[in-house]
Parts: C-alpha cells; structure tokens; sequence
C-alpha cells in the first residue's frame, strides 16, 4: 500500500535543501530520484495476520509531520585523538567527496521503502565517520538533539583495510513549543572493508510525542566485523530496522538490542542478517521489557544462502511482561539454502515469574523491589554484550530510573 506525496513535499522543497548546502549534482539527483519514487513506493512490511496489522505505519501523516525546511537540531561530535574524521555531512562533502560518493547508498537502496525515499529525499543533518587503513579509533560520539517538529537523519561510517572503530551515537529532543506529533528519522550505513572491525552503539531516548523510524544496515568484505548494539527508551511509536549483509568470507555480525516500554509506547523492532558467504557468523540478541499498555513486536530474520558454507547463525529473543494489559509478538524465521549451516532460533514471551518473586518476598524483600531487581537481571544476558562502557552504563541507570 502507497502513500499519497504530502503537497508540502515537492522538487523545489528538495533543491532548496541540497541548494542550502551546496551540494554536488550526484546527490540532488540522488535525493530526487528518491523524491520520483514515493507514490509509487509501499511502506515497510509489517507483521500481519488476518484481520490484524500489528504496526499501524499508516497512521504517519506527514503532512503534518514534514517539516523539511524548518529542521533544527543541536550536534555534538566527539572525535578521538587519531587518524579517524568524523565530519558534518556538510563538511564531508567539501574534504571526502569521493568517499561520500563511493559508499553513500551502497548498503541502503535509497528506493526500498516510503520512508526510506523519505529520509533520502529530505535528509538535512548527517555524520561521516571515515577510517582510513590501518587506524583504530575508539569512542568516537554523536549526540543529536532534536529541536523542530521533524529531522532526517544520516549516519555514514565507511572503514578500509585493517582498521577499527567504536562508535556511539545518541538521539534525543529537545522540549517543542509546537502542537501535535513529531517525527524522527535516522538511517544508518557501515561499509566495512577488508579485515575491518565496526562497533556501532546507539541510545535513542527522543519525547513520547515523537514518531521514530530507523533502518541500521551494515556491509562486510572478508574477515570483517559489523557490530550493532541498540537501546530503545522513547518514542510513541518505534520501528526500527538493523541489518548485517554478510558478503566476505569469514566476515561476522551482532545485533544486540534492549528496549523498555511503558505507558501506550509501542516498539517494532527487527534484527535480520544475511549469510552470502563461506564462514560465516552471527549473533542476534535481544531482550525487551514492556509496563502498563506498551506494545512490543518482533521480527528476526536469518537468511542462509546457497553459497553460505560453513555457517553458524543464532537468535534469541525475550519479552518480559509487567502487567496484565502490555502485550508483545514474536517472529524468528530460519531461511537455509545450504545445508552445511549451524543455526538456531527462539523467542519467549511472560510475565515475572511468580516462585522467583514468592521467594524473595518470603525473605522479607518488599514486593516492588523484588521485581525491580528481577527486572535488572532480566536485562544482565544483554548489557553483558554491550562493549562500549558508556552505553551499557547509561542504558542500565535509565532502566533503573524508569523502574522507580
């Protein structure tokens, strides 16, 4: 199902946007292609079975949402003492046009979905992150505060040959004097080159008036390692994609995710890799906690293909439940086309177990704090996971925080 081009959207609003930043004619074309496409493009695939669409996308109305040419944003960029540029979009063009050009769009088709033409077409704030061969460089940082009604967001980090990075970025929004809904896209691309090592940790806690849309995607050459970890606090509503294209041999992924809802917040979330060649490996964890109405649904996705030999591919994935009227789905798929493949895949959903909590309220433990620190445990499996000392810091002290 299409969406209809909201009116405030058109070719002058996108020229005037590349205009703004004196961008190269690749790129206006690039934005505008994706523009062309929108009518004619379909939402993102959600879960459904019949009668029941468990993420409604179509409640995005973006022509009170878009604001393209009223974006406003704070950026902080933390850039450690090596080698590694970590550059506005802005910038990057100017110094590393060939670089921007080469991977921009390698990892994510510009054309894959409405929203994704979307953020393509009306992108006004960007990061390239770029390690050149042989550099290793830890605890770059990108904190993004939303300040409008709407932002479009892009993340380009491209390593060479033998290099490294640790990268963490936050998103978050400032208090908005307007009326209504927000909006908020960020769409990220890792291409990672040979013997290249990506660690991409991100922390999204926008306002829950804010609807949230991300599409993570990472690339790998032989012998390299794509990492993606990510924390979901806010939002109203949350989509959110990671993906890891498996194309050298011998190369590796994880996606890690940890998400807590409360309140009417509503998390789709989706881990999917795909083996394309010998050697290869994954690992896709996620646990997720969900109070009052808030709704979780879940998709993971591993995809062996016929020339994947040697595989090894796990998934899991846990949804605990604090009351009676939150509610979450799960759908893990195994997809094997070559049957020298170790794999597996599961998916639970419950409430806090009832002997645990009697146990340690019988040792004089009040009720509320015996299920808070069955809740903190709940979440160990995943920060264990996380590398990147501050975020996994962060993400514990906000799930404490949201427990009191």
């Amino acid at each position: 199902m299409s969406t209809q081009l909201p009116a405030s959207i058109s070719e002058e609003t996108v020229r005037t946007l590349s205009d703004e930043r004196d961008e190269p004619e690749w790129l206006l074309e690039t934005r505008l292609e994706a523009l062309a496409a929108l009518p004619e493009i379909d939402l993102p695939d959600v879960i459904q079975t019949p009668g029941r669409r468990w993420t409604n996308l179509e409640q995005l109305d973006f022509e009170e949402l878009a604001e393209p040419l009223a974006q406003r944003e704070e950026r902080d960029l933390v850039v450690p003492d090596s080698d590694v540029e970590v550059l506005p979009f802005v910038d990057a063009l100017d110094e590393y046009e060939d670089v921007v050009r080469d991977s921009f769009g390698s990892s994510i088709d510009p054309k894959r979905d409405y929203l994704t033409a979307l953020s393509v077409a009306l992108f006004s704030s960007g990061t390239l992150v770029y390690v050149p061969e042989g550099v290793d460089a830890e605890d770059v940082k990108i904190r993004t505060r939303m300040e409008g009604r709407s932002l479009f967001n892009h993340t380009l980090v491209v390593t060479e040959e033998s290099s490294s990075v640790t990268i963490l970025e936050r998103q978050s929004s400032e208090p908005y004097g307007g009326e209504g809904m927000r909006y908020y896209s960020g769409l990220v691309e890792i291409d990672a080159g040979e013997n290249s090592y990506v660690q991409y940790g991100s922390l999204q806690d926008l306002s829950e008036e804010t609807y949230n849309y991300t599409l993570k995607r990472g690339i790998t050459d032989a012998y390299s390692t794509v990492n993606f970890i990510e924390g979901n606090l806010g939002s109203r509503l949350t989509r959110s994609d990671i993906e890891t294209e498996l194309n050298g041999d011998s190369s590796e992924t994880k996606i890690v995710g940890a998400f807590f809802g409360h309140n009417d917040q509503h998390f789709d979330v989706n881990a999917r890799v795909w083996h394309q060649a010998e050697h290869t490996t994954a690992d896709l964890v996620t646990r997720g906690v969900l109070d009052d109405e808030a709704r979780s649904v879940y998709e993971g996705v591993q995809d062996v293909g016929r020339d994947a030999w040697d595989t090894n591919s796990y998934q899991r994935e846990n949804t605990l439940m604090l009351s009676d009227d939150s509610e979450a789905d799960a759908s893990p798929k195994l997809i094997i086309h070559n049957h020298d493949t170790e794999a597996s895949h599961s998916a639970t959903v419950g409430q806090v177990d009832k002997e645990d909590l009697f146990y340690m309220t019988s040792r004089g433990i009040p009720t509320l704090t015996a299920r808070n620190m069955l809740v903190e445990g709940f979440f160990v499996p995943v920060l264990e996971e996380i590398a990147v000392d501050e975020l996994r810091e962060d993400l514990q002290e906000a799930i404490t925080a949201r427990l009191r």
